[in-house]
């Protein structure tokens, strides 16, 4: 059971138990009519605590659930940036070495513990472009324009993956980085 539930049956039972007992004790002072009021007062006043709990408590687990979201965006994030640097590093230097092999293999490990579905199929088909490319550890234009095509695929898959969510506007963004890759 939830944190948050535990709490709200807890406060459920104590205002029903507050209110029957406060209850008890305004019928009893019918012939009273200041305790009365006395009485209602502090049932107002204790409505008003369990309500303030209560969103105060909802409040701090979507605080948390949020700074949550945004740790993981920014892992997220600065993963596939990573990766970005070191394929531009790869293509503008001309040639695969042995350390980039490794930075590679190890930035796949942690992308491989974050990443979307999607994002992992492309960032595959991205390896294996590498993978065939590295076998003499040159890049030639053409090899090139493969690295930077499936990069950009990828992209588009880590965009969804960072900031939409929306299936329409995924194919719709996919066609236009298709369309971009086609210029170059």
């Amino acid at each position: 059971m939830k944190e948050s539930s535990k709490y709200l049956l807890i406060a459920i039972f104590t205002f029903v138990s507050g209110y029957i007992f406060l209850k008890f004790a305004y019928l009893k002072t019918d012939n009273i009519p200041f305790l009365q009021e006395i009485v209602l007062i502090v049932l107002g006043t204790i409505a008003t605590i369990a309500i303030t709990a209560a969103l105060l408590n909802k409040q701090s687990e979507i605080e948390l659930e949020k700074e949550q979201r945004i740790k993981i965006f920014e892992l997220k994030s600065g993963l596939y940036f990573e990766l970005i640097d070191i394929i531009e590093r790869v293509i503008s230097k001309g040639e695969i070495s042995k350390s980039d092999m490794i930075s590679l293999e190890f930035l796949t490990h942690k992308i491989s513990t974050i990443a979307d579905k999607d994002v992992l199929i492309e960032y595959s088909k991205l390896l294996n472009t590498i993978k065939e490319t590295s076998q003499d550890n040159k890049i030639s234009a053409i090899e090139s324009d493969e690295l930077s095509s499936d990069l950009a695929k990828l992209c588009g898959k880590i965009r969804y993956d960072l900031i939409y969510k929306d299936s329409k506007n995924k194919r719709e963004i996919q066609d236009i980085i298709d369309n971009n890759i086609e210029i170059f």
